[in-house]
């Protein structure tokens, strides 16, 4: 389920891929990532990345994939991430998959925090449906 990270020929050490969408960019889609990527726009969709940033400008529906999750701004939907953090700045709405979990004084969360055993993220292959 995660993206693995790959080796640098020259180094030997991992390569990191790293995006980033800004604030005038509006996304509608699937957006897989296989290194890093931070978000101050806005995104409708799927976001599967090794590491995702919502920026504090930014504004996500819809379902995160990822093995850590770093929450600033407007996020409404699910997501599924061995580490979550979520800043004083955040607002969310939906569910939180995760295995461990830190949120900020002041943070807006509205919704549940299921936790996770490790290896539930590591045989996640397909999302379970939402429940209308």
């Amino acid at each position: 389920m995660f993206a693995q990270q790959q080796k640098s020929p020259d180094k030997g050490g991992p390569d990191p891929v790293t995006s980033r969408l800004g604030r005038g960019l509006k996304v509608t889609g699937t957006i897989d990532m296989q290194g890093d990527i931070t978000v101050e726009g806005s995104v409708t969709g799927r976001i599967n990345a090794e590491r995702v940033v919502l920026g504090t400008e930014s504004h996500v529906e819809g379902d995160v994939v990822a093995r850590e999750v770093h929450v600033e701004g407007r996020f409404s939907g699910r997501i599924f991430a061995l580490n979550v953090t979520v800043e004083s700045s955040a607002n969310v709405t939906g569910r939180i998959f995760h295995n461990t979990l830190s949120v900020a004084k002041g943070a807006r969360i509205d919704g549940r925090m299921p936790w996770r055993p490790p290896n539930y993220f590591e045989t996640l292959t397909q999302l379970p449906e939402t429940r209308p």
